[in-house]
């Protein structure tokens, strides 16, 4: 326990000296995660904040907002601490069976917006298919659906405690979408249109923060320097998407030339690149 932080504080105060803390211990965002900590332990937005320095908290209050302070000083990441984060505008639950969302994920969405327009070989007689594969919180393929309603979305994972929040995080937020525990799609039973896939990529030999020891690992790393799934899924599609059909894959930037390499090998022509998202076409 935080013994400075012992008694009651205003906002101020607190933040203050949470911050301080936070910064002797290298955490690079320290006053919004202060804030962060301190806004969901009163139940308030973190703009809330900002009017209210004066506001004394309870002895109650400062001793659960010292209490996460702890855990984020031991560099557990602040979502999992507070239970949700935001993708795309909306707030999606994370759990410790869940990798935490990156704002770079956001740029999948965005290749997803770029491609359907341009998908003329999908069948007009019935919805697109869009599965997101290793959905873990379910945010690219919930976001997908919300985005674009006219799809038909599946979410696939290995770990039924992901699929859980996946499915928690669709009827929160009213997304019809199907869930299977499968590993990639070896039991997906349909030919998608469209594969969106933010698989492990990390590679163990990477420098990394010590946030990323909270998550869980087989949600981060995978052999062969960190492609091993990527190219697995890469030689699924031959048989689990259609001719004229889209790809959409994260990995680091320095992984995609090897990727797109590999997906040539597997009949698939590279289109875009948008940050960590990587577009592929299925050749007709």
């Amino acid at each position: 326990m935080n013994e400075n932080l012992l008694s009651a504080l205003s906002v101020n105060d607190w933040l203050a000296e949470a911050t301080r803390q936070l910064v002797f211990n290298n955490v690079a965002s320290a006053r919004l995660d202060a804030e962060l900590l301190l806004a969901h332990t009163l139940r308030q937005p973190r703009t809330w904040l900002h009017g209210h320095g004066d506001f004394t908290l309870s002895a109650r209050m400062n001793e659960i907002a010292n209490a996460r302070l702890d855990l984020r000083l031991d560099r557990v990441p602040v979502a999992y601490i507070i239970g949700h984060k935001e993708f795309y505008g909306r707030r999606f639950k994370v759990t410790t069976s869940t990798l935490i969302p990156r704002p770079e994920s956001e740029s999948l969405i965005e290749l997803l917006k770029n491609a359907l327009p341009k998908n003329e070989s999908i069948l007009k007689e019935r919805p697109r298919r869009l599965v997101d594969v290793g959905t873990g919180s379910g945010v690219l393929g919930i976001t997908a659906k919300l985005e674009h309603p006219e799809l038909e979305v599946m979410l696939t994972d290995i770990s039924r405690h992901a699929l859980k929040v996946a499915a928690e995080n669709a009827e929160k937020l009213h997304a019809e979408v199907g869930t299977i525990k499968t590993s990639l799609l070896v039991d997906y039973p349909f030919v998608a249109d469209i594969i969106v896939a933010n698989l492990p990529y990390v590679n163990p030999e990477w420098e990394r923060s010590p946030e990323t020891d909270h998550e869980p690992a087989t949600a981060l790393f995978a052999e062969k320097n960190g492609l091993a799934l990527i190219f697995e899924l890469l030689l699924q599609t031959k048989t689990k998407l259609v001719n004229g059909g889209r790809l959409i894959l994260e990995a680091d930037p320095e992984q995609h030339a090897d990727i797109i390499k590999e997906a040539i090998k597997n009949g698939l022509v590279h289109t875009e690149t948008n940050d960590y998202g990587l577009l592929f076409e299925k050749l007709k």
